[in-house]
């Protein structure tokens, strides 16, 4: 069968795939934790921009650099309503609306849980164990259903919020009984993978520059068959006790190397705050920023910038006299966290972008292979303006090229020399639920693997856009 017959095939095939609903980019997430917004709101709660004028903060956020929302889910708040998760959907909706990323974060709690607290819903309280599970796989089940079937699809799911003992106590206190903290983990991981087998687990634990804390937790996780797909921390440089703001966040960077080391797996940095009125807050919050984009860290979020000493609350972002952002809110637009460096796997065939051997000649060609964590698969997205990227290969420092700038169906994809020629340059094309096209600014062909091929070894091309999952790829 010719090449064409096959890539014709492969494109009528491709238009009985049903697309889901928009996820967003690439890009190392920077967000934030806004869940009090519904409630500051209804209590007449107005945001500012910088500019003094009347705005969504959503809006705010977003022009401030940030594409990602986290949001609370508590079991039965009290009130009924705020952190429930209907309240929860609807903002939601509102971030998707935006068109930002979402995290939804269980506490397994109907308020509050942290390091200090970790107390059972009220309506668990007699539960057993296995009860426990079950409520566990159940309340994260019906929650992501609710969510999926308001068209939610989100990115990261945590599974308890700052875990560093454990969860729902007695029974779930990891000092006491490590197993039973891994299969109630195992439970929330479980029903996340059954409703969104894409989205990414997330294991949270407070005080980032707390290793040995860390170590304890998922040492104890992997001697128990506990599952995550990312490890989260939290953050908040001041309040870290007996350190500096820099060493703490010095320390936060070495452990989430060493967590990244140690496990395989990917790390974000879940919640950061600093007072909003210290002289040095955006310092503070860019060099965590920095950091952990030293460390490959894959998103930050700020927990509630919008808040100004709501509840109490001073390490959010705000003004509480001007009622508009502080310059901490700025540390997001700086720096370089557009930048990210990832794997792109095939939705087609779960394999990635691979430089066939290693090599690090010009003109060597780009294959898909088993996914592995070799720099011939580790891929830097570098902005080249108007929302095109050039990728550039990490063993080699070479960059993803349309070999001789061709132009026709067909031709093959190299790695090539760096340059700014338009063969060189990417749109990414979003194709929902996390996936996306890579279209060439030089032919407007997209980036394919040859005939929808599902092995290791079959060539990358450029093949006129179409739907195809061979066309389709996401960051991994």
């Amino acid at each position: 069968m010719t090449l064409s017959i096959k890539k014709a095939l492969c494109a009528m095939a491709a238009s009985t795939f049903i697309l889901l609903q928009a996820s967003n980019a690439l890009a190392m997430a920077k967000g934030a934790d806004v869940s009090w917004i519904s409630e500051m709101e209804a209590e007449g709660y107005t945001f500012y921009n910088d500019a003094g004028q009347q705005q969504d903060v959503l809006q705010i956020l977003k022009d401030h650099g940030m594409d990602s929302i986290r949001l609370r889910v508590w079991v039965n708040p009290a009130g009924g309503w705020y952190s429930s998760i209907n309240d929860v959907i609807e903002k939601a909706q509102r971030a998707k609306a935006a068109g930002m990323r979402i995290m939804i974060d269980f506490h397994y709690s109907d308020s509050w849980a942290d390091p200090g607290k970790q107390y059972k819903p009220a309506a668990w309280t007699n539960y057993t164990l296995d009860g426990l599970m079950s409520a566990v796989w159940w309340h994260t089940y019906d929650s992501l259903v609710a969510l999926k079937n308001a068209g939610i699809t989100p990115e990261w799911v945590q599974v308890g919020n700052e875990t560093n003992n454990g969860m729902l106590w007695e029974e779930g206190r990891a000092s006491a009984n490590m197993q039973n903290y891994a299969w109630l983990v195992n439970s929330g991981y479980d029903a996340v993978k059954e409703v969104f087998p894409n989205t990414k687990a997330v294991v949270h634990l407070a005080n980032c520059h707390d290793n040995a804390n860390f170590r304890w937790i998922f040492d104890g996780l992997q001697a128990n068959g506990g599952k995550w797909d990312v490890i989260g921390a939290s953050i908040y440089p001041t309040n870290a006790s007996g350190y500096s703001w820099s060493q703490a966040n010095s320390l936060c960077e070495a452990n989430l190397n060493d967590m990244q080391s140690r496990y395989g797996s990917e790390v974000l940095i879940a919640e950061v705050g600093a007072p909003w009125d210290h002289p040095e807050a955006k310092a503070i919050v860019s060099d965590v920023i920095a950091k952990a984009q030293n460390a490959g860290a894959t998103g930050v979020f700020y927990w509630e910038p919008q808040a100004s000493n709501w509840q109490g609350y001073t390490l959010g972002a705000w003004n509480p006299n001007t009622m508009r952002p502080t310059e901490a809110l700025d540390a997001f637009i700086d720096g370089s966290s557009n930048v990210t460096t990832a794997r792109l796997q095939s939705r087609n065939s779960n394999r990635c972008i691979d430089v066939n051997g290693r090599s690090t000649a010009d003109g060597a060609d780009i294959i898909q292979w088993s996914c592995h964590s070799n720099a011939n698969q580790q891929w830097t997205f570098e902005d080249m303006g108007n929302n095109y990227v050039r990728l550039r290969v990490g063993h080699s420092n070479k960059c993803l090229d349309v070999l001789g700038a061709g132009t026709a169906d067909g031709d093959n994809v190299v790695q090539w020399a760096c340059h700014n020629n338009a063969n060189q340059q990417w749109l990414k094309e979003d194709m929902g639920d996390g996936y996306f096209r890579l279209k060439s600014r030089a032919s407007g062909k997209c980036v394919d693997v040859n005939a929808g091929g599902a092995n290791n070894g079959d060539s990358i091309i450029q093949w006129s856009c179409h739907t195809g999952w061979n066309q389709q790829w996401m960051v991994y």
